[in-house]
């Protein structure tokens, strides 16, 4: 999801990963609009400038949980999580002011 946005006017990165069949989208898009709201609202930039300038997921910390199986054994089930963060910047050449989002 991160490749598809890379690059992308803000709006229309939004508009990609509304559309976007994986499950990924969802989330991505999430940390997306919260980063362009804060730029908006903390650095005072236009919403029509904002291009998205990197994007990228790390691993996060990764839950394990057991579940029983016959003969008494028991099986280990990893939930995985992730860090994504999402660096908007004004597209104007002269100044550029970026604004991170992380989660």
């Amino acid at each position: 999801m991160a490749d598809l946005i890379r690059g992308l006017p803000a709006d229309e990165a939004q508009a990609v990963l509304r559309f976007a069949p994986q499950s990924a989208s969802e989330p991505v898009g999430k940390v997306l609009a919260s980063a362009i709201a804060n730029a908006e609202h903390n650095d005072k930039l236009d919403r029509e400038s904002l291009v998205v300038e990197r994007v990228w997921v790390d691993e996060g910390p990764t839950l394990k949980r057991i579940r029983p199986r016959g003969f008494g054994r028991a099986f280990r089930v990893t939930k995985r999580t992730s860090h994504i963060t999402v660096v908007v910047a004004e597209n104007s050449g002269a100044s550029s002011k970026t604004k991170e989002r992380t989660r």
